[in-house]
Parts: structure tokens; sequence; C-alpha cells
């Protein structure tokens, strides 16, 4: 835990400052699914229902506008790709971005589930826990002493996600 004397001053922190790690949930459809539609929830949202689609980029851009037309999500702030897919079945990862990177942001989850076909299944995973970088609050530019090791770190991002450079060539 950072030691933080002031709102810009000192710095500490035993061991090297932890980078931040964007959440990325998974969402993965088997069976085999020939309609219908879905929906998603995601902290206190629920999105419209999202129509499933045999074709992989229809699919992929649905969830995306879908979750992005949350207000607690927003546009730019979930990025969603295909994972193990082909023809809408398979894995559809969403990574969070933005202002909800580099934290725990908690799970996307299954809310309506209206998919036709034989047996067909829709599952919500947590794949990659969202982690918050350590100093979060130290503006651009602060330094930061790593006690443990003695070396001294840069923040060369921003204050919600600084990104802590090591300062010359220590060892």
């Amino acid at each position: 835990m950072p030691i933080i004397e002031g709102a810009y001053g000192l710095l500490q922190y035993a061991g090297t400052p932890a980078s931040g790690v964007s959440e990325v949930d998974t969402l993965t459809f088997g069976g085999t699914i020939t309609g219908g539609s879905f929906s998603l929830g995601f902290q206190s949202g629920v999105t419209a229902m999202i129509p499933w689609s045999a074709v992989n980029a229809t699919l992929v851009a649905s969830i995306d506008a879908a979750l992005e037309a949350l207000s607690n999500v927003g546009t730019g702030n979930a990025t969603t790709a295909v994972g193990t897919m082909t023809a809408g079945i398979g894995t559809i990862t969403i990574t969070f971005a933005g202002t909800l990177a580099s934290k725990d942001v908690g799970p996307v989850t299954i809310v309506g589930n209206t998919l036709t076909g034989t047996a067909p299944t829709l599952v919500a995973a947590v794949t990659t826990p969202g982690v918050a970088p350590g100093g979060v609050g130290a503006p651009k530019g602060a330094l930061l002493t790593d006690t443990t090791n003695g070396i001294l770190y840069i923040n060369t991002g921003t204050n919600v996600v600084p990104t802590w450079t090591k300062v010359g060539t220590q060892t």
C-alpha cells in the first residue's frame, strides 16, 4: 500500500507498483442455435434484447452496441471481439476500456434468454478479473519509490490509470 504525503507529495510502495489489468468477460454460445435473442446485465443496467446472428461480425457489433448504450458503460468503454466462434457458436470476449479500464467492474450477466434451436445455451463468465493499478490518484509526473528494491518510478500515464515507468537504468 503506498504512502502518500500531500496532494502531489512523496509516494512510497513496498515492491514494484502494480500495473492495472482491464477486466475481460466471456460469453459462450453453445448447442445448435437457430434464432432468438438475449439481454445482458452489467452492474445496475440491463441491455435491450439483442438478436442472435449466425454472422459473427453482426453478433459482435450488436453486443457491443447494446452494452455501450447502457449509461453505466458508455461509448468506447467496452471492446467486444470474437474469441473462438464459428457461425454464431463459440465465445465472444468483452474487454472493459476507457473509464472502465484497469479496475474490477463486476461481471456481465445473462438477464434474458430466448435463444431457439437444439439445446441452445448462453453462459457469461469473468475470464480475467480487473485489477486497479498501484498509486491511483497520482498525477502524471508523480514519483514513486519502491522501498523494497530502491527503485524510482515516474507516472507516465494519468491519475486514473497510472503507468509507472522506471526512471533511468536502475537495477
